[in-house]
């Protein structure tokens, strides 16, 4: 799978660790930056892992920064993106079944390695659910369109 990963310096080291995870999973990684721990703002990096999800570049996006809020809300700006903050493996796997999400995003200075990589697993193998949730989605598709 073609994963997208991007982060601000608070949550590069975290993007790292899982980059390298993803890629010793057999994952095609696009790593979107930033490359460092210095300063830098996430909105940039949030709309740049939104971007190459919805256009068609990367099948899934991973966002870090210190909260995984500020990225996700950035990620949240580009239509069709549906990000979602996670802080284990049970809310990845609501994320992706309930809400559809194409994104992921982890705070850094919030949740453990061990953890963190455990949700990304779980965001990974759970399949979008069908039924009720479709209605909601398509609820969410509508407010976009507005």
């Amino acid at each position: 799978m073609r994963i997208a990963v991007g982060s601000d310096h608070a949550g590069y080291p975290l993007k790292e660790f899982l980059a390298a995870h993803l890629a010793e999973l057999g994952h095609e990684v696009e790593d979107l930056g930033t490359h460092s721990e210095e300063r830098v703002d996430y909105p940039e990096f949030g709309a740049a892992v939104g971007h190459a999800v919805v256009e068609g570049r990367a099948q899934l996006g991973v966002c870090a920064c210190g909260t995984g809020i500020g990225i996700a809300i950035a990620a949240n700006k580009v239509e069709g993106v549906r990000a979602a903050v996670v802080h284990d493996a049970t809310t990845a796997r609501l994320a992706r079944a309930h809400n559809h999400a194409n994104v992921v995003c982890l705070g850094g200075r919030i949740v453990g390695r061990e953890v963190a990589k455990d949700a990304l697993e779980t965001f990974l193998v759970t399949d979008p659910g069908a039924g009720r949730h479709i209605r909601r989605i398509e609820e969410i598709a509508a407010l976009e369109a507005r």
